[in-house]
This record gives C-alpha cells, sequence and structure tokens, in this order.
C-alpha cells in the first residue's frame, strides 16, 4: 500500500506508456489527415460531449465499486486486528494462572498467531505451510497435521475452537466466559470468510473489457472533433484527456484485489506482525520480529 503522497508525472506516464502511445498515434494521423489530405475530416463535438460523459461515469463506477472492495478488505483485517487482541486477553485471564490451564491458553495464543500468518498467506495465493512466518510460529507436527486440510485456515480456527471445548470439559471456563470465547472465534471466520469472498469474486470481466476499449474508441474520435479549432494541440490534449479516462479505469484494475502484492495491496505483513507482536507480548515474549514499515518507495506491504 502505498503510504507516501510523493509522485512522479514521468513514472505514471511510463506506467501507461501503451496508451499513451496510442492516444499521441491516433492524434497524429488525424492531425495530419486533416491539414494534408482531407480538410473537412470532423465530427461534431456535442454527440462526443455526450459519449465523454458517459464514459466518465462507466469507468468511476468500476473504480468506485473496486475502491469498495479494497476498503471492506482493510475494514476486515482492522477487524482481525481488534478481535485478535481480545482473544489473547480472554484466553489468558479466563484460563487457570498455573499448570495446564496455563499451558493450554499459551498454545491457543500461538496458535492463533500462525492463524493469522497463514491467513495472509493464502490471501496472497503464497505456499501456507511454507511460509517463513508460519514455519517460525507454528511446530512443526502441526504444519505437517494440516498439509491434507483443504482449507488450512478453518482447520487451525478448529483446533482452538476444541482447545475452548476441552477448556469447559475440564471447569477452567464458565458459561459467560464460553460465550465471550465462542463470539470471539466466529469473528475470526466471519473475516476470513469475508476475504475469501473479495478474494476469489473478482468483478465482472465485462466491466475492464468495455471500459477499456471506449477509451481507445474516445481517444480516436477526440481528435476529429477538436483538430480544427486546436491544430496540432490536439496531440498533447488527446492524451491527457484520454490518459485521464484510462487512469481512473486502471485505477479500478489495481484495487480490485485488495490483497495482492503490487503496490496497491493492503499492507497484509505489516498488520500480520501487528498482530504478532501484540499477543506475543501479553506472553511476556521478547524475542520479537519488527514490525515492517514503508521502504524507500513509500510502499508499506
Amino acid at each position: 500500500m502505498m503510504v507516501s503522497t510523493r509522485g512522479s508525472v514521468l513514472r505514471l506516464i511510463a506506467w501507461q506508456w501503451r496508451g499513451v502511445v496510442l492516444f499521441a498515434s491516433c492524434a497524429v494521423a488525424i492531425a495530419l489527415l486533416h491539414f494534408y489530405v482531407w480538410p473537412n475530416a470532423k465530427i461534431p463535438q456535442l454527440p462526443l460531449g455526450i459519449v465523454g460523459g458517459a464514459l466518465g461515469i462507466f469507468v468511476s463506477f468500476r473504480t468506485n465499486s473496486s475502491y469498495a472492495r479494497w476498503w471492506e478488505g482493510r475494514q476486515l483485517w482492522g477487524r482481525l486486528v481488534n478481535a485478535s487482541r481480545t482473544f489473547s486477553s480472554q484466553a489468558l485471564a479466563y484460563l487457570p494462572q498455573d499448570g495446564e490451564g496455563r499451558e493450554l491458553a499459551i498454545a491457543m495464543v500461538r496458535r492463533h498467531v500462525g492463524y493469522v500468518h497463514a491467513l495472509r498467506a493464502a490471501l496472497r495465493q503464497e505456499d501456507v505451510l511454507a511460509d517463513a512466518d508460519v514455519v517460525r510460529t507454528m511446530p512443526e507436527a502441526e504444519r505437517r497435521a494440516l498439509a491434507k486440510e483443504s482449507n488450512v485456515n478453518h482447520a487451525i480456527c478448529h483446533e482452538n475452537v476444541e482447545a475452548v471445548g476441552l477448556a469447559v470439559r475440564r471447569g477452567w471456563i464458565d458459561t459467560n466466559q464460553l460465550l465471550a470465547l465462542d463470539e470471539t472465534l466466529r469473528a475470526f471466520l466471519d473475516v476470513q470468510g469475508g476475504c475469501e469472498r473479495i478474494k476469489k469474486t473478482p468483478l465482472p470481466r465485462g466491466y475492464a473489457f468495455i471500459a477499456e476499449r471506449l477509451v481507445w474508441a474516445f481517444g480516436a474520435l477526440f481528435p476529429l472533433a477538436t483538430v480544427h479549432e486546436l491544430g496540432w494541440y490536439v496531440v498533447p490534449v488527446n492524451v491527457i484527456v484520454c490518459l485521464a479516462f484510462s487512469l481512473i479505469s486502471e485505477a479500478g484494475r489495481v484495487l480490485e484485489d485488495p490483497f495482492t502484492l503490487f503496490w496497491n495491496g493492503l499492507p497484509l505483513m505489516a498488520l500480520s506482525r501487528t498482530i504478532e507482536v501484540n499477543l506475543r507480548q501479553r506472553l511476556g515474549d521478547t524475542d520479537l520480529p519488527p514490525i515492517p514499515g514503508p521502504d524507500a518507495s513509500g510502499v508499506l506491504m
């Protein structure tokens, strides 16, 4: 995720260089046609203005829809941060402070740390059980047991549900504490399900295809409507106008998947490390991993 406002127009143009070349070429071709072949080559501006307004609404709708997915993903991970802190405090406070009860509480908290890293790896379509943070925070025996699971995260969360059940059977927690823990554990699965829904349900491909083709068509027609007034200035004007539409559409494309490793993706590594540090501090650990910060480009992952 970009956390810096620093930017470069040249880098922006380099990112969309194909569109710049396309729109400039269309404008040059129309200008040559107008000045040297067919001086009356033009179309009315009014219909093109209507098309431009409709195009702006269309590409903005896609971008707004994509941003809503991105923001929902951030809200879900914010909920995961809060619920994780609640869970660690509940487990450590409700279960006995010594003996097997304390060992069970510590195991539940450490298992949840592994769950958070596993969820981050799964959403980024990485090898969950080979992820460095998962390997570091989960015992090898637990990882081997998860190798055949169709949903590793659900299996990890289920282990903590069973741990709560064990605490109930041994009389370590009462009914009210059980209800509180059950609500927190359900919140984890709700967050996971929401993230999986976003990840596995892309926006209809027709949005991107239609928006891209309409911008191309507009880039070819705009010089025909304005070349007789702008002259050769139609080339930079066409690039600026059509690149604006193209960039709005591209913003929607890169925001569609909030869990990508592209620079617009949510900072899942920073969030999962934050959860780990917060929870392990409740256990009294001191050998804590660093929480990542933005790199030299202002990107936080």
